[in-house]
């Protein structure tokens, strides 16, 4: 498949804006779990895309609604919150950099596509350039953390690889709704039984929930489930290498962060893996 020019940038966008999430979150959003800012992220994103669509799953696609949203969102997210909690932020981030690799053999098995050596290399040498960019010396490696990391991975993987292989048979915007309302409708119960007490949001929380949900929640999930349609599912993968990539980047320009010279290999790897992929 011919790769659209156009079709990349604009999927690279949400990647890119989700590389936002750990700066907005930590200076607007101080005394939220990531399990809430989660949750919160995506309900009310999908819940306002619904009122737009105005159109429910019908047959079977109340359970594709269900799988995709619990693969994309909240049991992704749920596990990657596990991930940060028992890991050093960067070892978490540098495991879960590898669901292009899952990507690459999932999409055979579930599509087909070819298994090319190009695309591993590519995808291991996007992993090199996030452990160059977010991972500290002497990290410490928890099992139980590695293996909430994988498992992420994994479903963010297959559900993108579901995405592609079910085409939903409604507008991009009511299929982005099913899946963010679906997703966040799932991970109500686990705020509750972990996070039961919400504080109660200032303007700056309220201007941080609306980028996350509005911008980081709504636009780029629509801009991501296009871009696997239009994709290859193992070049789309590939483009979220720019999410730890962005991160590192906003700390830079708007945190005064020092960038290492293993950092800057490491942007130079990231942008090499997506160039080969």
């Amino acid at each position: 498949m011919k790769t659209n020019p156009s079709d990349l940038l604009l999927t690279a966008i949400a990647p890119a804006i989700w590389g936002s999430t750990y700066i907005v979150t930590t200076e607007f959003l101080a005394g939220f779990s990531p399990m809430t800012v989660a949750m919160l992220r995506a309900l009310p994103a999908g819940l306002l895309l619904l009122l737009i669509g105005r159109q429910l799953p019908s047959g079977i696609w109340w359970l594709r609604a269900f799988i995709l949203g619990a693969l994309n969102i909240s049991i992704f997210l749920s596990l990657l919150f596990v991930a940060a909690y028992r890991l050093p932020g960067g070892v978490a981030a540098t495991v879960a950099s590898v669901q292009p690799l899952f990507a690459i053999f999932l999409a055979a098995l579930l599509l087909g596509s070819p298994v090319r050596l190009l695309a591993i290399v590519a995808a291991l040498i996007g992993i090199g350039g996030v452990a160059l960019l977010v991972l500290a010396p002497h990290a410490a490696l928890d099992p139980a953390g590695v293996a909430a990391g994988l498992a992420a991975a994994a479903a963010m993987a297959l559900g993108s690889i579901l995405t592609r292989k079910w085409r939903p048979p409604v507008p991009l915007l009511t299929f982005t709704a099913w899946q963010l309302t679906a997703g966040g409708l799932l991970l109500v119960p686990v705020v509750l039984l972990f996070d039961p007490v919400i504080p109660m949001p200032t303007t700056a929380n309220l201007l941080g929930l609306a980028w996350l949900g509005l911008i980081g929640g709504a636009l780029t999930y629509a801009l991501w489930f296009r871009g696997i349609g239009r994709l290859e599912a193992t070049v789309a993968s590939s483009l979220l290498f720019l999410s730890p990539l962005t991160a590192v980047l906003l700390g830079w320009v708007f945190l005064d962060q020092a960038l290492s010279l293993s950092q800057m290999a490491g942007i130079v790897l990231v942008i090499g893996s997506i160039w080969l992929s």
